[in-house]
C-alpha cells in the first residue's frame, strides 16, 4: 500500500507518535518502522499497545520501538511524559500528532472539553514542551493530522478554549473546529520557527476508517465506514509530510493525497492564528 521508499532511508531517525496503538497512528508507525526509522508509541494504554510494540519489534528486529505513557488530553500527563522523555536524552526528529477524538460529552481533569483538549490543547502543550528537542534535530519536523473538515468552520467561538464546570455535548461541529485549531497551529509555528531546521506541516489524512468516532453509536460507525479509506491508506499522507525529503524546505504548509492544497481562507488567517496561539497559552498556563 505504501510507496517503498529504500527499505531503511529512515534508520537512525526517531518518530513521536501520539495515538499509536490504532488506526491512522498505528498503521504510520508500522510503516515508519518497516523504513528503519525509530518509534515512540505515545498512548494512554500500554495494555492496547503492547501488541503493536510487539508485532513491530518482531517483523522489524533492527528497529528500536518504544511505549511512553501519554493521556494528551490530560495536561499533567502531556508535562509528565515530555519531561520523562526530554529527561532520557532521547532525540526527536519528527513529532507527529495523530491522536484525535470526537463525538464526546465529558470534561478532561483540566476542566477542558474533551474533545478540544484531545484534538488541539494537549497536542499544543505537547509540542511546546518537546520543541527544543526536535530543534536539536538535522531537520526536524511537526505533523499535525488536521482534516478537510476544518473547511466547514465559519467562526471559532473562543469560550471553547475555557474550563467549564458541566460537560455538554461536543458533535461533528466542535470536531471542525478543532481541525481548524490543528492547522492555524502548525502555521503560527511555522512563522515562529521561521529560520530555524524545524519545518511543520498539516494535513488531511482522507476520510479513514478509525476508531476516532467510537462514542458514535455502533450501526453509524459501522456505516460510514463502508465510505472510508483504510487506516493504512489514511498514513500515506502522513507518512509523506513526516519523511519525504523534497518537504525538507517546506514549512507551514497543507496537505491532502499526498499533495500541498489550500486550506480553508480562515486558516490562512493570520491575526486569527495568532489569537488562537495567545489564547490557548493563558489556557494551559491556568491549569
Amino acid at each position: 500500500m505504501f510507496h517503498q521508499e529504500n527499505a531503511t532511508d529512515l534508520e537512525g531517525r526517531t518518530f513521536f507518535v501520539t495515538g499509536a496503538n490504532s488506526g491512522i497512528g498505528r498503521a504510520l508507525v508500522e510503516a515508519l518502522a518497516a523504513r528503519g526509522g525509530r518509534v515512540v508509541l505515545a498512548t494512554r494504554s500500554e495494555e492496547r499497545t503492547r501488541p503493536v510494540l510487539t508485532g513491530i519489534q518482531s517483523r522489524y528486529p533492527a528497529v528500536r520501538a518504544q511505549w511512553v505513557s501519554l493521556d494528551v488530553s490530560d495536561l499533567g500527563s502531556v508535562r509528565r511524559a515530555a519531561q520523562a522523555f526530554l529527561a532520557s536524552g532521547q532525540p526527536i526528529d519528527v513529532l507527529v500528532n495523530n491522536a484525535g477524538i470526537a463525538g464526546t460529552r465529558a470534561l478532561t481533569k483540566d476542566g477542558f472539553d474533551l474533545t478540544y483538549a484531545t484534538n488541539h490543547i494537549g497536542p499544543f502543550l505537547l509540542t511546546s514542551l518537546l520543541l527544543p528537542r526536535v530543534r536539536e534535530a538535522p531537520q526536524g519536523r511537526v505533523v499535525n493530522v488536521a482534516s478537510g473538515a476544518h473547511m466547514m468552520v465559519k467562526r471559532i467561538d473562543w469560550s471553547v478554549l475555557e474550563r467549564r464546570a458541566a460537560p455538554k455535548r461536543s458533535g461533528f461541529a466542535d470536531y471542525t473546529v478543532t481541525k481548524l485549531m490543528n492547522v492555524l497551529h502548525a502555521k503560527e509555528l511555522a512563522r515562529r520557527l521561521a529560520g530555524t531546521r524545524v519545518t511543520t506541516y498539516a494535513l488531511h489524512p482522507g476520510a479513514v476508517a478509525s476508531n476516532i468516532w467510537r462514542a458514535l453509536p455502533r450501526p453509524l460507525q459501522w456505516f460510514g465506514k463502508l465510505f472510508m479509506l483504510s487506516n493504512e491508506e489514511g498514513a500515506e499522507t502522513p507518512l509523506y509530510c513526516a519523511t519525504a525529503p523534497e518537504l525538507a524546505t517546506t514549512t507551514g504548509r497543507y496537505y491532502d493525497r499526498r499533495r500541498e492544497v489550500s486550506p480553508s481562507p480562515l486558516a490562512e488567517d493570520e491575526a486569527l492564528a495568532k489569537e488562537l496561539w495567545a489564547r490557548t497559552e493563558a489556557a494551559v498556563g491556568r491549569s
